[in-house]
């Protein structure tokens, strides 16, 4: 979808915090957006090692909740994060204290009884962490230096992003393919979720009980509670996955207002130079008018030859050359 970059996933996931909600949340837009699931697990892998050493824990709980809520859509990020779990747990563990690796280890616990993964890829995941137990005291200052200087390539890289933003002149898109991104925005916009009025009536039509839980009290039996847990089960589904949509079409309109932003700056720039043009073009043309203006008061002034009187005045013509040496 338009909404979906590079920069958009790396901001959110810098916007990231240990919540649920947030996990959530973000876990619902990337979900949305699994067509790019291999861009999304390789930002979301470089992203991590760019994370401060408390907030890894929270990169691999999005990752968890993404791969468990994606199951049934399709296998991408199962498979596409299975690539680089190994290193990406690896990482995490040499820089996290016992209290992280006992949260990462009940993770893979997870993982194994859910059948997500392989119990041979988990056992590897399990090593990769306590393979990390015991650092030289050399090596746990070199990732505070690299990670300063890493920081500084993440600003430098903010700063480029942020100028190839706001300066239309700077961006390599021509008017004509803004354009046409722009018109494509508008028609992503025209099935959004906010105007998807089947989904809209399947919400309003949830039964009460779904929404009251005092109305618990009413049920006596398994049976009723067996088919009551399903039905919450479907909501729960279907709410989710609308949320999810409502979260990416949001993320549409602000990426759909800053191209028209973007836009709107562009052709003011684009009129100001046409501006300036047809300013040196009238200037041009009022120079050229007057200086064709004094040719023609100039020719009106020159005298016409055809009105002089004839200069020989009937005079017999000058004698030849021959004439002037002949003998007779």
């Amino acid at each position: 979808m338009s909404s979906f970059s590079e920069s958009a996933l790396e901001k959110k996931l810098s916007e990231l915090s240990s919540s649920q909600q947030s996990v959530q949340t973000l876990s619902l837009w990337i979900i949305h957006h699994r067509k790019h699931s291999g861009l999304i697990v390789k930002v979301w892998h470089r992203e991590l090692k760019k994370a401060k050493s408390n907030r890894k824990l929270t990169f691999l709980y999005l990752a968890n909740d993404v791969i468990q809520n994606s199951k049934k859509k399709g296998p991408e990020f199962t498979k596409d994060f299975e690539s680089v779990l190994v290193d990406a747990c690896s990482h995490v563990a040499s820089e996290a204290d016992e209290s992280c690796k006992k949260h990462m280890e009940r993770l893979l616990n997870i993982w194994k009884e859910r059948n997500l993964y392989r119990s041979d890829f988990i056992q590897q995941l399990k090593l990769a962490i306590e393979d990390s137990n015991s650092p030289r005291p050399s090596e746990e200052k070199k990732p505070v230096k690299r990670t300063y200087q890493k920081i500084q390539e993440e600003e430098d890289d903010e700063d480029d992003d942020y100028r190839s933003h706001i300066s239309p002149r700077n961006s390599d898109i021509t008017a004509t393919q803004l354009t046409e991104e722009l018109v494509k925005a508008l028609q992503d916009l025209e099935n959004a979720a906010s105007g998807d009025a089947a989904v809209r009536q399947k919400i309003a039509s949830l039964p009460q009980e779904v929404q009251d839980v005092s109305l618990l009290e009413k049920i006596t039996d398994k049976e009723a509670a067996d088919k009551l847990s399903k039905t919450v089960d479907e909501a729960c589904l279907l709410l989710a996955e609308y949320n999810g949509r409502l979260a990416a079409e949001l993320e549409d309109r602000r990426q759909l207002a800053r191209m028209l932003t973007e836009y709107i700056s562009s052709q003011k720039e684009a009129l100001m130079e046409r501006e300036k043009k047809l300013e040196e073009y009238k200037q041009k043309l009022a120079r050229v008018t007057q200086v064709r203006k004094e040719l023609k008061s100039h020719i009106q002034s020159l005298p016409d030859l055809s009105l002089l009187p004839n200069v020989t005045g009937g005079l017999a013509p000058l004698p030849s050359a021959g004439d002037l040496f002949s003998t007779d």
